[in-house]
């Protein structure tokens, strides 16, 4: 199930930065990062148990989307949720820092109540 640009792939709905927003740094971090990536069409980006404080932020490359996630397009950057984690990162921003101390990615979430001090996990 191959993500083409005019079209959605089957079962799958379109998002909007509603669900999730990346920053230009983030989107163009992603899209290099893509790039290198030959067998993947999107980042996805979910919620797990576990972590610090009880929920922690996942991201993968993948090379489909699943039957029920919300894709959410940045220009070359493809994004898909599953439901699930939608309901949890309804709001976020994703930013990205290439500073040498503290960088790389970092989401700021609207939901948290609370989060550790790396700002891998959260609760709500």
């Amino acid at each position: 199930m191959v993500a083409l640009k005019d079209n959605l792939p089957e079962g799958v709905r379109q998002g909007d930065e509603r669900l999730i927003k990346l920053t230009d740094s983030a989107t163009g971090k992603v899209s290099a990062l893509m790039e290198r990536e030959t067998e993947s069409s999107f980042l996805r980006v979910g919620i797990s148990g576990g972590g610090c404080n009880g929920l922690s932020y996942k991201m993968k490359f993948v090379s489909n989307a699943r039957k029920g996630d919300i894709l959410v397009r940045f220009g070359d950057a493809d994004v898909v949720v599953d439901s699930k984690s939608a309901l949890y990162l309804k709001g976020t921003q994703l930013d990205y820092s290439s500073a040498l101390i503290s960088g790389g990615f970092k989401f700021s979430n609207p939901n948290a109540t609370s989060s550790c001090s790396c700002g891998e996990s959260f609760s709500v």
